[in-house]
């Protein structure tokens, strides 16, 4: 009975053109991923205020899929009270979960009594579905017990991106996944490698593995997760004293073979340097090897953080075991050396390089490269490129050289270049000027494409476009070697709050992945059409 007097109600404010003129909407909607593998994905924020204490309630809304590349994407559609500051949860959800349709009506009595009412409108994807459509939504009714709100003329509407949430918050029982590398093989495999924090979101030293996941498919399903740098309970102590983080991937172009790099750290050192005894499995002790004295000169397992290096020949199905380099690749003065994460290259000539970073004699951060002539059988490490320097990456321009691009913390991009394998470095002309950062790893890549029966290369950059806060992830792109950075060409993933590091690798010829920790997952992979990059 009550239905059909709801039913009735709403016919009769329609019909008389009633209007709520005590209730001002706001619709808002970030630019955010919406990824499948999630329950759900918030993508369109509304908000009521009412002029006057008149309470009202809520009987229809009204929304559009309309414009959505497939809305067979879209399984579902919910809607949900925001929490006490307006931010999107999952605690109170408003009337039922309907199925996707190009109009998707909600119906019911919702009573509101504050005067500021927020709610989201959440959308759930189906597991596999096409990684460059995107999802259009919009808010086209609101019918109140007084009559339809009139809605904003300029209420902003985006069309949000897919993607696929890879790795999650408790995923396979690991706490947070985090540090993303992401490369291609020679097969076309997709290679996703990152940090398995196994008990806290904490960096090393911890119970952290590296795990990896890969894909045949252009990145619409992945494989579980493979475990190939992992040092148990090595020299008699417990796994989380034993930890690996900061994985690189290189993929060899000639061979096919694959590396992935990792530091492992075994114990802790005190605040004077010296390796702590007796540690158990109740011990609560923790030092990072960038802090103070967590890693110091020498060669050992008990001086130093060690770097190590696996193996794959078989398309990262199996792995070797791992060797470690930090014996005959560290200057034993150095108080670290280690893998940046993300990806390495091969360059024109077979040769493989690794980006690295490290501590110098004097525990002054400083980044370079290493690399080898005889695929991956012996390795040599370069002058550092500049100091007070930490993360980086590395491509090969066209003239042949390497370019280095650093995190340095103090809001610009630190970029050298080298024609001599790191003997020596020049600072290039737009180092610090041009791309920004909040102090955060980023990634460099350089993509070769066909385009009007011409072969091109560009490359591309991605990094939270910020100087304070690891937020707005955006790719740009530089059609002359990184001299320039075309605004118009900037393509926004994510401007809500994230860990911020990133990886990109061409997926093939026409489309290009990211690998990121984004703010709506630990660490998302999307897509985007190489086209949207080109001029």
């Amino acid at each position: 009975m009550y239905l059909n007097r709801n039913i009735y109600l709403i016919l009769f404010l329609f019909l008389m053109g009633c209007k709520d003129k005590n209730v001002i909407v706001s619709v808002t909607q970030p630019v955010i991923p919406v990824l499948t593998l999630k329950e759900t994905n918030p993508v369109l924020k509304i908000e009521l205020k009412r002029g006057r204490p008149i309470d009202y309630s809520i009987k229809q809304i009204d929304l559009s899929l309309s414009g959505t590349n497939d809305i067979g994407d879209v399984q579902s559609v919910q809607l949900f009270q925001s929490d006490e500051n307006g931010e999107f949860s999952t605690k109170n959800q408003i009337w039922e979960t309907l199925s996707a349709a190009s109009r998707i009506t909600f119906k019911g009595n919702f009573p509101v009594k504050a005067d500021t009412l927020g709610f989201w409108v959440s959308v759930k994807l189906k597991n596999k579905i096409d990684l460059t459509h995107r999802i259009h939504i919009s808010c086209q009714n609101i019918l109140t017990d007084r009559g339809i709100v009139d809605l904003p003329s300029d209420q902003s509407s985006n069309d949000l991106r897919v993607g696929v949430a890879l790795r999650q918050n408790d995923q396979d029982h690991i706490n947070t996944s985090r540090i993303p590398g992401l490369a291609t093989s020679k097969e076309g495999t997709l290679l996703a490698v990152c940090d398995a924090r196994r008990e806290s979101s904490r960096d090393l030293q911890g119970n952290i593995d590296v795990i990896l996941q890969s894909s045949t498919d252009g990145g619409q399903s992945w494989q579980p997760l493979q475990v190939i740098l992992d040092r148990g309970k090595w020299g008699g102590l417990p796994e989380k004293f034993n930890g690996i983080s900061d994985a690189c991937i290189l993929v060899d172009e000639q061979t096919g073979a694959i590396f992935v790099a990792g530091l492992w750290m075994y114990g802790v050192l005190d605040d004077n340097g010296q390796w702590i005894n007796g540690l158990t499995e109740e011990s609560t002790v923790w030092k990072h090897q960038w802090m103070e004295k967590g890693s110091q000169p020498g060669f050992g397992v008990k001086q130093t953080s060690q770097f190590l290096i696996t193996k794959s020949t078989d398309d990262g199905l199996t792995w070797n075991d791992p060797i470690n380099i930090t014996p005959t690749n560290k200057k034993k003065e150095w108080w670290l050396y280690a893998p940046a994460p993300g990806h390495g290259i091969t360059l024109s000539d077979g040769t493989l390089v690794f980006p690295t970073d490290g501590l110098d004699e004097n525990g002054v951060p400083f980044s370079n490269i290493t690399w080898s002539e005889d695929h991956g059988e012996t390795w040599i490490t370069s002058n550092p490129a500049y100091k007070n320097t930490s993360e980086c990456m590395a491509v090969q321009l066209s003239d042949g050289s390497i370019m280095l691009n650093m995190r340095a913390g103090r809001q610009g991009r630190i970029v050298c270049t080298t024609r001599d394998l790191g003997e020596t470095w020049v600072e290039h002309p737009t180092s610090e000027k041009t791309l920004i950062e909040p102090g955060c790893m980023a990634s460099l890549h350089k993509h070769i494409c066909h385009q009007d029966g011409e072969i091109k290369s560009i490359l591309l950059f991605s990094n939270p476009n910020s100087k304070t806060d690891r937020d707005h992830i955006t790719i740009k792109v530089s059609y002359d070697n990184g001299n320039t950075w075309p605004k118009d060409k900037w393509i926004l993933l994510d401007e809500l709050s994230g860990r911020g590091y990133s990886c990109l690798t061409s997926v093939n010829d026409s489309v290009i992945g990211i690998f990121y920790e984004c703010s709506q997952a630990d660490i998302a992979f999307q897509e985007i059409p190489i086209k949207e990059f080109l001029k």
